[in-house]
């Protein structure tokens, strides 16, 4: 019985593999391939796992009918199931712009309304509802006295000081340019000491340069009567009568300088100890030398004074000019050479060290004094310390400062090491009795025992959501009359973006994401839609955050500016120059608003300052992401911009490039076509970059058999004519362009307002040539019937005024160049038979007035109206590409020209 079972079984098998296996055969699928082995592969495998089915069911049958019962219920559940879900899938589909609106109240009230989510009931100054007790003993930190003692220790810590390499560099520059004034005097008045010291002391050269006229006249009298007396030496009158002269001399030099008394023996200077140790001196030389040598000492004494009267006259005039007059004639030029020397040196040495060392601000005045004098001892001669001293403390100022970082650091540690005041609280005391005003130690106290009552603000969140509800209403209002059909995806991108503002809020940033924002809803959807999110945003985050104002309308102006002016640009250099005029303009805002409500002057400018320029970095910075995220937002969202568009139609695009090079007939045909649609976009006020791109690419799909085009032909043999010869395959072949097209554009990843273009620029229209063609041949055999679905493109008709353009400049273009067809050449001469104008027109009127009755214009958005305005601009931008040229005169070659 179960063999026979068996043999039942195996046979219903049989044959139901044999016909699987002709059906396979006859589609193919079993030819000697990889593809054909895998399905052999797979009948084998059903084979043996029907027959091994049936040997284990046969010996339970009862097991196996519960099994299909189980199966079956099991089918009917998922079913059921299934339909549930698909009628859910459904209802939301057909209820997403509602689903869409209700996420966006929702979530945008949710996101701004975050701090409502608990808020609580008692409140600080508010009046105790009622008396309530520590449920228990605990010790609880005094916030505020904590704090209170901290910031005390914080204020009261040492600031720690930093040398300013600035200002120390500044006090060497001074000082050395007092120095070189010095210098430049010293050199004015000579060397010092003139002369050798063992003929006169230093202080002797200090007084002989420096004394009055009237004591050097006298002192010249003295030597001379000196020499007078002396009655010994041969060649005593020569040598009495050499002083006089040189007396006389000097008189008459003094004299035209500073009027002198003409009678200097009648002052008595020997009291004068430098003068009595002067002439002593000179006697003494005169003595161990000759007359001549004594004449050339006085002589060169006369030229010291000289000098020494201009170096005191440059000093002078040094010390006029500068406030802080430093030098004194008795201290800078009665120091020798030498000591001048070490008196800068010890300058430079000193100053070192005080600056290594650092004055502090509010440094005593006589404290900075003891510490130069303490610094000088050691290094200055001490003739010079008076003079070394002047010329520090006129340089010498603070050059410490405080350091901020360091400082703060101190002050931190020293706070963090101040021990929390804690307040025990004894089970059952009073917290807060009934009617009292709940102060900040009470609210503490109550948040330690959980005491407060925390609760979600319904009404105020209600509130909120009518408020972000109305603002939402304005948005779709203004979103229906400016002609703005946003899909839903659209509006999502539109709510992701704006949620980025109160997001970054929330988490406590001021500088949020106002530039992104205005910049890639300009560039997406135009100004007004940027701006109208913008405007909206900005008095709901007024009202619901509290944050400064000042902030706000700088994010707002950034936000407004990127809105305004993002659509216009045409490519990614012009947006990122917005993004540094967004940063500009978010810097000046702040700026010019802190300056009217006067925040921007007295001691806290600085920090005006700097919150303009992070505010002008935050800007840009957005701008940065929002340029970076563009791209991917683009291809997600399926968007066109202006940037992305210009890019589309780029040459180099890899189906441009095989368009080119494939179908160079059908890449002539776009270009024409694509200059008559843009004209007349440009013309009806439409999408130009658009229509220009779209139409690049609305024949792509004719590179699925080129030659099955007559433009690519070249003028050889038509395959339709000599190969297929059957209307119903050739107007296949003509339609297959179109889902071809569609297949290359989704696999290079085309914008869906670009894939539209390629079966719209079609629509439903017949292929004419192809159904006449049918008709010929149906009326010479009867079996033969022409269904007009098999002649007509699927469609859809145009739904945009772009792609109706493109329709219709698709269809004109080839009317037109069968115009030019049609012009034949006059006898030998280079010209072509002129077609009137009149006559294209009236052509492309009659081809458009078609299309218009064949209902494939309806939704489009053109008017009827604009039909002869469009074909006028059609024959004038035909015209302007094939004007008239003028005949050249035919060159006779010359006998002794070359061949070329």
């Amino acid at each position: 019985m179960k063999m026979q079972q068996f043999l039942q079984f195996l046979t219903q098998q049989l044959t139901h593999w044999r016909r699987q296996y002709k059906t396979l055969r006859r589609k193919g699928k079993l030819m000697s391939s990889p593809k054909g082995k895998s399905h052999r592969r797979e009948l084998l495998r059903t084979m043996l796992k029907n027959i091994l089915l049936f040997l284990s069911k046969t010996n339970d049958k009862n097991k196996r009918r519960k099994q299909e019962r189980a199966l079956s219920s099991k089918a009917k559940s998922v079913k059921t199931k299934s339909n549930i879900y698909a009628v859910g899938l459904d209802w939301a589909y057909k209820q997403r712009y509602s689903v869409i609106l209700a996420i966006a109240i929702l979530s945008l009230t949710g996101i701004i309304g975050h701090k409502l989510y608990s808020q609580t009931q008692l409140q600080v100054g508010h009046p105790a509802p009622q008396t309530i007790t520590a449920p228990y003993t605990a010790s609880i930190e005094d916030q505020k006295k904590t704090e209170a003692e901290r910031k005390a220790v914080s204020n009261s810590s040492l600031q720690v000081l930093m040398l300013d390499a600035r200002i120390n560099e500044q006090i060497n520059e001074n000082l050395q340019q007092l120095l070189d004034d010095g210098n430049e005097i010293r050199a004015v008045a000579g060397a010092f000491p003139f002369f050798d010291l063992l003929v006169l002391s230093i202080s002797t050269q200090r007084y002989l340069r420096s004394c009055p006229d009237l004591e050097w006249q006298a002192l010249l009298s003295t030597v001379e009567n000196s020499k007078n007396q002396h009655k010994k030496g041969r060649g005593r009158t020569a040598v009495s009568s050499r002083p006089l002269s040189i007396a006389a001399l000097n008189q008459e030099r003094q004299a035209r300088i500073t009027p002198t008394p003409q009678k200097t023996e009648a002052i008595d200077f020997s009291q004068n100890t430098d003068f009595t140790q002067a002439v002593a001196e000179l006697e003494s030389y005169r003595l161990t030398t000759s007359e001549k040598n004594l004449s050339l000492l006085i002589a060169q004494i006369s030229q010291v004074r000289q000098k020494y009267t201009q170096a005191t006259a440059k000093l002078l005039q040094l010390e006029t000019l500068s406030p802080e007059a430093v030098y004194e004639e008795s201290l800078l030029l009665d120091l020798s050479d030498v000591e001048w020397e070490k008196t800068q040196m010890g300058i430079h040495q000193s100053t070192e060290r005080i600056l290594t060392q650092g004055i502090p601000q509010g440094l005593p005045k006589n404290i900075l004094q003891d510490a130069v004098s303490l610094q000088l001892q050691t290094f200055v001669p001490e003739s010079a310390e008076t003079l070394a001293k002047n010329l520090l403390l006129a340089v010498l100022k603070p050059n410490l400062q405080k350091d901020e970082e360091q400082t703060r650091q101190k002050a931190q540690k020293a706070a963090a090491g101040v021990p929390p005041v804690m307040v025990k609280v004894r089970h059952g005391e009073a917290i807060v009795k009934k009617g009292e005003q709940i102060t900040v130690w009470n609210f503490e106290v109550l948040e330690h025992y959980h005491l407060i009552r925390r609760e979600v603000k319904w009404q105020e969140l209600l509130k909120l959501g009518g408020i972000i509800a109305i603002a939402i209403g304005i948005f779709v209002w203004i979103e229906r009359h400016i002609d703005c059909e946003l899909r839903q995806r659209d509006r999502l991108l539109v709510l992701l973006l704006t949620l980025s503002v109160p997001a970054v809020i929330t988490m406590g940033l001021p500088y949020t994401t106002w530039s992104a924002l205005g910049l890639l809803l300009g560039s997406f959807y135009g100004p007004t839609l940027g701006l109208t999110v913008v405007g909206l945003l900005l008095p709901i985050l007024g009202i619901s955050f509290d944050m400064s104002k000042a902030a706000l309308l700088t994010g707002a102006g950034g936000g407004i500016l990127g809105s305004y002016i993002a659509q216009r640009l045409r490519s990614r250099e012009e947006l990122a120059l917005l993004g540094v005029a967004i940063a500009l303009t978010q810097g000046g805002i702040y700026l010019v608003v802190k300056i009217l409500i006067g925040q921007a002057f007295g001691s806290t400018w600085y920090i005006v300052l700097r919150e303009a320029g992070l505010f002008a970095l935050s800007g840009l910075g957005w701008s940065v992401v929002a340029l970076g995220l563009s791209p991917y937002l683009e291809k997600v969202f399926d968007l066109v911009t202006p940037i992305r568009l210009a890019e589309l139609a780029n040459p180099n695009r890899p189906l441009l490039k095989r368009l080119a090079t494939e179908t160079p007939g059908t890449f002539q045909h776009t270009l024409l076509v694509a200059t008559l649609a843009e004209a007349a976009a440009k013309k009806l006020g439409c999408n130009v970059e658009l229509v220009r791109a779209g139409t690049l690419y609305h024949d792509i799909g004719k590179m699925h058999d080129p030659l099955g085009f007559i433009e690519n032909q070249m003028g050889g043999p038509n395959k339709h004519d000599t190969e297929i010869k059957d209307p119903w395959k050739s107007a296949e072949i003509i339609k297959k362009h179109v889902t071809e097209g569609l297949v290359m554009a989704r696999k290079h990843l085309l914008p869906t307002a670009i894939q539209a273009f390629i079966p719209e620029h079609q629509g439903t229209m017949l292929i004419a040539y192809f159904h006449h063609q049918a008709q010929q041949m149906a009326q010479s055999d009867p079996s033969l019937t022409v269904d007009d679905a098999d002649f007509r493109y699927d469609g859809p008709i145009p739904q945009s005024r772009e792609t109706g353009i493109v329709m219709l400049a698709d269809s004109c273009e080839a009317a037109l160049r069968s115009l030019e067809a049609s012009a034949k050449p006059l006898g030998n001469k280079r010209s072509v038979k002129d077609v009137s104008s009149e006559q294209a027109l009236a052509m492309l009127n009659n081809i458009l007035r078609a299309k218009w009755q064949d209902n494939q214009l309806v939704d489009s958005g053109l008017k009827r109206e604009e039909m002869s305005q469009i074909a006028q601009i059609f024959v004038d931008v035909w015209q302007q590409f094939h004007h008239k040229r003028i005949a050249y005169p035919k060159l006779k070659a010359s006998s002794t020209g070359r061949n070329l």
